[in-house]
């Protein structure tokens, strides 16, 4: 008994289920040609559904619509949702730092360019997860590798100094005062 061609093969999904995946991931408006191509359909199927589906999201008032732009289809915030996703951008950026981040940012900020393992070194836990997020805020960033050990270096950014309010690093606080009496040299002096 032979088996037919593709028997086994996964089924694809649908034009419009296909089209809205796409969109889901671009970043930039695609034509319609582009996806013509991708789903291997006519040209005219897939403007007559990207139509069909830019009015099905408007009409049922859904926080997004299917604009074409600039040559090409792309998803966008609904206008009238624009001022709950300013909410959510804005009070993300606007959360809280942990204790750990804060220390995390207080060793770079004090010991910079300084290697991950410098800073877990320091705090006495590994740090590379607060590294990753205080990355990700845009409070440190990547100052090269050490010569020596080829480990990534990081530094304080622009951003971190205008959070804080201040012109450059010259005006953190003197550290000395804060730290116990009872630190090794080593931690002290590096």
């Amino acid at each position: 008994m032979t088996e037919e061609p593709g028997a086994g093969a996964p089924e694809l999904p649908g034009t419009r289920a296909s089209i809205e995946a796409i969109l889901l991931v671009v970043d930039e408006p695609v034509t319609v040609m582009t996806l013509a191509q991708l789903l291997e359909r006519p040209r005219g199927e897939i403007e007559e559904t990207l139509r069909e589906l830019a009015a099905e999201y408007t009409g049922q008032g859904r926080g997004f619509d299917l604009r074409e732009v600039a040559g090409g289809w792309r998803f966008y915030t609904r206008d009238v949702c624009a001022p709950v996703v300013e909410r959510f951008v804005t009070d993300g950026q606007q959360a809280r730092l942990t204790q750990a981040a804060l220390e995390t940012l207080a060793v770079v900020a004090y010991r910079q360019p300084v290697s991950r393992a410098r800073v877990s070194a320091i705090r006495g836990v590994n740090s590379d997860g607060v590294m990753r997020t205080l990355t990700l805020r845009g409070l440190i960033e990547d100052a090269g590798q050490d010569p020596e050990s080829q480990a990534h270096l990081y530094r304080t950014t622009g951003y971190f100094l205008e959070r804080l309010g201040l012109r450059d690093l010259d005006e953190l606080p003197e550290l000395a005062p804060y730290l116990p009496d009872d630190l090794p040299e080593d931690i002290v002096d590096s």
